[in-house]
């Protein structure tokens, strides 16, 4: 039992850090949120629904590891497989979205319509179609991307450091400490998203408020590129 102690607070520690060093965590619900004007609720649940879907897919194959006595070497090999190309696709996809963003924005530019009434006097008026563009009932990918990215993105510490040693004193003491790094990843996921994104709606964006979606996929693109060139 006191093995099992020191490794459910270490899972707490590592869940925490490995959260919030991990800006690829939370800045795409972030910056998503505020392009797509998503309501708080839909925020929520998608963090939470990404987040399981990102720590499920590392217990799974923990669980396949522990099961069949596969070496954790091997599973490191193939975690970072996945890590790598989750991180490609953040790039991918940001890009994408940044170009699209950028298009959008640039032909969404304020134009004017002139009106003649019948006294001979004309009408001038300044708008853009951005309104319209934003209430077409289109199917969204957007989270549907996100979700799948984020099964594909391993937590990496979780097998090697907490899994294996865990299951080696006992499968209940395993089942606990990975709820622990679960529960406490995706707490940390949610509160850091929720107390952005309620700043983030706050700012006034002014003239930049038609570049959000640029902004938005340049973030992910830059958290893509963090994690493949810096390691985050």
């Amino acid at each position: 039992m006191e093995g099992i102690t020191v490794l459910m607070g270490t899972a707490a520690i590592i869940a925490f850090t490995h959260t919030l060093f991990g800006p690829d965590h939370y800045l795409p619900f972030i910056v998503m949120s505020k392009a797509r004007k998503w309501s708080m609720w839909k925020t929520i649940w998608l963090t939470i629904a990404c987040g399981v879907g990102h720590v499920g897919s590392s217990i799974i194959l923990g669980v396949i590891g522990v099961a069949f006595g596969i070496g954790v070497n091997k599973l490191k090999i193939f975690e970072g497989t996945r890590g790598d190309l989750a991180a490609w696709s953040f790039i991918i996809f940001g890009f994408i979205y940044m170009v699209w963003g950028i298009y959008r924005a640039i032909k969404n530019k304020p134009h004017k319509h002139r009106h003649m009434h019948a006294d001979g006097s004309i009408h001038v008026h300044e708008h853009t179609h951005r309104d319209e563009h934003d209430h077409t009932h289109k199917p969204n990918l957007t989270p549907w991307i996100l979700f799948t990215i984020f099964v594909l993105g391993p937590c990496e510490p979780l097998i090697p450091i907490l899994m294996y040693p865990a299951a080696e004193l006992s499968i209940w003491g395993m089942v606990a400490v990975t709820s622990v790094f679960a529960i406490i990843t995706i707490a940390t996921m949610l509160t850091i998203v929720l107390l952005a994104s309620f700043g983030i709606h706050l700012l006034p964006f002014g003239k930049l408020e038609k570049y959000t979606h640029a902004i938005a996929g340049g973030t992910i693109f830059m958290s893509g590129m963090a994690i493949v060139f810096l390691g985050l």
